[in-house]
Protein backbone atom coordinates (compact mmCIF):
# COMPACT_ATOMS: atom_id res chain seq x y z
CA UNK A 1 0.00 0.00 0.00
CA UNK A 2 2.74 2.11 0.94
CA UNK A 3 4.51 2.75 -2.31
CA UNK A 4 1.42 3.16 -4.58
CA UNK A 5 -0.17 5.52 -2.02
CA UNK A 6 3.74 7.50 -2.41
CA UNK A 7 3.30 6.93 -6.34
CA UNK A 8 -0.07 8.42 -6.36
CA UNK A 9 1.10 11.37 -4.17
CA UNK A 10 4.04 11.89 -5.93
CA UNK A 11 1.62 12.59 -9.42
CA UNK A 12 -1.11 14.52 -7.78
CA UNK A 13 1.11 16.71 -5.33
CA UNK A 14 3.70 17.61 -8.54
CA UNK A 15 2.68 20.84 -8.75
CA UNK A 16 1.60 21.40 -5.29
CA UNK A 17 5.61 21.56 -3.97
CA UNK A 18 6.85 24.00 -2.28
CA UNK A 19 8.31 26.05 -5.20
CA UNK A 20 7.78 29.44 -5.15
CA UNK A 21 7.62 29.33 -9.44
CA UNK A 22 3.83 27.85 -9.17
CA UNK A 23 0.85 29.64 -7.72
CA UNK A 24 -1.73 26.96 -7.18
CA UNK A 25 -5.50 28.24 -7.32
CA UNK A 26 -7.45 28.30 -4.20
CA UNK A 27 -11.24 28.79 -3.95
CA UNK A 28 -11.22 32.70 -3.56
CA UNK A 29 -12.65 34.11 0.20
CA UNK A 30 -11.85 36.90 2.55
CA UNK A 31 -10.95 37.07 5.85
CA UNK A 32 -13.56 38.44 7.70
CA UNK A 33 -12.17 38.23 11.53
CA UNK A 34 -9.64 36.13 13.10
CA UNK A 35 -10.12 35.35 17.24
CA UNK A 36 -7.56 32.87 19.33
CA UNK A 37 -5.93 31.26 16.44
CA UNK A 38 -9.26 30.56 14.34
CA UNK A 39 -9.55 32.66 11.43
CA UNK A 40 -12.60 33.45 9.96
CA UNK A 41 -13.46 33.12 6.12
CA UNK A 42 -16.21 34.06 3.94
CA UNK A 43 -15.70 31.90 1.41
CA UNK A 44 -17.32 32.71 -2.41
CA UNK A 45 -19.30 29.84 -4.28
CA UNK A 46 -17.10 27.24 -5.91
CA UNK A 47 -17.00 23.13 -7.73
CA UNK A 48 -16.32 20.32 -6.24
CA UNK A 49 -15.45 17.40 -7.64
CA UNK A 50 -16.27 14.69 -5.14
CA UNK A 51 -15.52 10.64 -4.74
CA UNK A 52 -16.84 8.57 -1.61
CA UNK A 53 -14.74 5.63 -0.09
CA UNK A 54 -17.02 3.43 0.79
CA UNK A 55 -16.71 0.42 3.63
CA UNK A 56 -13.07 1.87 4.62
CA UNK A 57 -12.31 3.13 8.08
CA UNK A 58 -8.34 3.85 7.02
CA UNK A 59 -7.94 7.09 6.05
CA UNK A 60 -4.81 6.86 4.56
CA UNK A 61 -6.53 3.92 2.21
CA UNK A 62 -9.57 6.26 1.06
CA UNK A 63 -6.81 9.11 0.22
CA UNK A 64 -5.07 6.90 -1.81
CA UNK A 65 -8.14 5.46 -3.57
CA UNK A 66 -9.84 9.27 -3.65
CA UNK A 67 -6.37 10.60 -4.74
CA UNK A 68 -5.94 7.48 -7.74
CA UNK A 69 -9.97 8.79 -8.88
CA UNK A 70 -9.92 12.32 -8.96
CA UNK A 71 -6.22 12.63 -10.71
CA UNK A 72 -7.59 10.29 -13.37
CA UNK A 73 -10.49 12.66 -13.80
CA UNK A 74 -8.21 15.73 -14.27
CA UNK A 75 -5.98 14.10 -16.28
CA UNK A 76 -8.44 13.18 -18.77
CA UNK A 77 -11.44 10.47 -17.66
CA UNK A 78 -13.71 13.35 -17.95
CA UNK A 79 -16.25 14.28 -20.87
CA UNK A 80 -14.31 16.20 -23.32
CA UNK A 81 -10.90 14.24 -22.28
CA UNK A 82 -9.10 17.29 -20.68
CA UNK A 83 -5.46 16.97 -19.74
CA UNK A 84 -3.46 18.43 -17.24
CA UNK A 85 0.29 20.00 -17.81
CA UNK A 86 2.48 18.69 -15.11
CA UNK A 87 4.44 21.68 -15.94
CA UNK A 88 5.33 25.10 -13.95
CA UNK A 89 3.16 27.07 -15.04
CA UNK A 90 0.50 24.91 -15.55
CA UNK A 91 -1.32 26.58 -19.13
CA UNK A 92 -4.27 26.74 -20.58
CA UNK A 93 -5.37 25.28 -24.11
CA UNK A 94 -8.07 25.49 -26.54
CA UNK A 95 -8.18 21.45 -25.66
CA UNK A 96 -9.42 22.88 -21.95
CA UNK A 97 -6.62 21.56 -20.00
CA UNK A 98 -7.88 21.34 -15.84
CA UNK A 99 -5.27 23.31 -13.83
CA UNK A 100 -4.29 21.51 -10.30
CA UNK A 101 -5.72 23.58 -7.42
CA UNK A 102 -5.48 22.91 -3.94
CA UNK A 103 -6.40 22.01 -0.97
CA UNK A 104 -7.32 18.57 -1.37
CA UNK A 105 -9.86 18.01 1.22
CA UNK A 106 -11.17 14.74 3.25
CA UNK A 107 -14.22 14.36 4.98
CA UNK A 108 -15.07 11.27 7.26
CA UNK A 109 -18.89 10.33 6.31
CA UNK A 110 -20.88 7.49 8.12
CA UNK A 111 -20.75 5.50 4.72
CA UNK A 112 -16.32 6.31 4.44
CA UNK A 113 -14.52 9.28 3.60
CA UNK A 114 -15.21 11.85 1.00
CA UNK A 115 -11.89 13.10 -0.95
CA UNK A 116 -12.45 16.68 -2.77
CA UNK A 117 -11.06 18.36 -5.40
CA UNK A 118 -11.65 22.09 -5.81
CA UNK A 119 -12.46 22.62 -9.61
CA UNK A 120 -10.81 25.95 -11.36
CA UNK A 121 -12.92 28.65 -11.07
CA UNK A 122 -12.75 29.05 -14.71
CA UNK A 123 -15.75 26.37 -15.08
CA UNK A 124 -19.37 26.67 -13.89
CA UNK A 125 -21.87 23.87 -13.03
CA UNK A 126 -22.88 24.15 -16.77
CA UNK A 127 -19.20 24.23 -18.58
CA UNK A 128 -17.22 21.82 -16.18
CA UNK A 129 -16.01 18.67 -17.42
CA UNK A 130 -17.85 15.87 -16.56
CA UNK A 131 -16.30 12.75 -15.02
CA UNK A 132 -16.86 9.50 -16.93
CA UNK A 133 -16.40 7.36 -13.82
CA UNK A 134 -19.68 7.16 -11.70
CA UNK A 135 -18.02 7.21 -8.59
CA UNK A 136 -16.99 10.95 -8.64
CA UNK A 137 -19.59 13.86 -9.15
CA UNK A 138 -19.35 17.20 -9.31
CA UNK A 139 -20.93 19.24 -6.42
CA UNK A 140 -21.57 23.08 -6.01
CA UNK A 141 -20.48 24.42 -2.41
CA UNK A 142 -22.67 27.82 -1.71
CA UNK A 143 -20.83 30.62 -0.36
CA UNK A 144 -20.23 30.30 3.67
CA UNK A 145 -18.41 31.10 6.56
CA UNK A 146 -15.92 28.75 7.23
CA UNK A 147 -13.77 28.81 10.58
CA UNK A 148 -10.25 27.51 10.31
CA UNK A 149 -6.81 26.65 11.85
CA UNK A 150 -4.25 26.52 10.22
CA UNK A 151 -0.94 24.18 11.18
CA UNK A 152 2.34 23.00 9.49
CA UNK A 153 3.76 19.14 10.12
CA UNK A 154 2.55 16.34 8.69
CA UNK A 155 -0.91 14.98 7.71
CA UNK A 156 -1.43 12.21 10.29
CA UNK A 157 -4.00 11.20 11.84
CA UNK A 158 -3.37 12.16 15.18
CA UNK A 159 -2.36 15.99 13.89
CA UNK A 160 -5.82 15.81 12.20
CA UNK A 161 -7.33 14.82 15.37
CA UNK A 162 -5.39 17.01 17.53
CA UNK A 163 -6.26 20.18 15.63
CA UNK A 164 -10.05 19.46 14.73
CA UNK A 165 -10.26 19.04 18.70
CA UNK A 166 -8.47 22.57 18.74
CA UNK A 167 -11.04 24.08 16.39
CA UNK A 168 -13.95 22.69 17.99
CA UNK A 169 -13.17 23.51 21.44
CA UNK A 170 -12.56 27.47 20.43
CA UNK A 171 -15.58 27.66 18.41
CA UNK A 172 -17.29 26.04 21.90
CA UNK A 173 -15.79 28.88 23.90
CA UNK A 174 -16.56 31.52 21.39
CA UNK A 175 -20.38 30.01 21.91
CA UNK A 176 -19.93 29.44 17.62
CA UNK A 177 -22.55 26.73 16.20
CA UNK A 178 -21.12 24.84 13.42
CA UNK A 179 -22.37 23.25 10.41
CA UNK A 180 -21.61 19.57 9.04
CA UNK A 181 -18.30 18.14 10.28
CA UNK A 182 -14.76 19.06 10.03
CA UNK A 183 -12.78 19.28 7.00
CA UNK A 184 -9.29 18.41 6.75
CA UNK A 185 -7.02 20.02 4.07
CA UNK A 186 -3.68 19.92 2.39
CA UNK A 187 -1.67 22.14 0.05
CA UNK A 188 1.58 20.95 -0.37
CA UNK A 189 3.32 17.93 -1.27
CA UNK A 190 4.07 14.87 0.73
CA UNK A 191 7.93 15.23 0.02
CA UNK A 192 7.69 18.90 1.27
CA UNK A 193 9.56 19.31 4.56
CA UNK A 194 7.11 19.39 7.47
CA UNK A 195 7.77 22.53 8.54
CA UNK A 196 6.96 24.05 5.34
CA UNK A 197 3.69 22.61 4.91
CA UNK A 198 0.49 23.97 5.00
CA UNK A 199 -2.29 22.14 6.78
CA UNK A 200 -6.09 23.20 7.52
CA UNK A 201 -8.85 21.89 9.71
CA UNK A 202 -12.18 23.98 9.01
CA UNK A 203 -16.09 24.00 9.46
CA UNK A 204 -18.97 25.64 8.16
CA UNK A 205 -20.05 28.25 11.19
CA UNK A 206 -22.98 30.58 11.60
CA UNK A 207 -21.37 33.39 12.43
CA UNK A 208 -17.85 35.04 13.75
CA UNK A 209 -17.62 35.82 17.53
CA UNK A 210 -18.04 39.29 18.47
CA UNK A 211 -14.99 41.34 19.06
Amino acid sequence: MFPRLVLIGSLFFLSLSASVTLAIEEPPFTVIAQVDAVEYRQYAPYLLAETLIEGESDRNNAANEGFSRLFKYISGANSVQAKIAMTAPVQQTPSRKIAMTAPVQETSTPEGWKIAFVVPNEFTIDTVPLPTNPTISIREVPGEIFAVVTYSGRWTDRNLATHSAELLDKLQQSNIAVKGKVISAAYNSPFALPFLRRNEVMIRVDRVPST
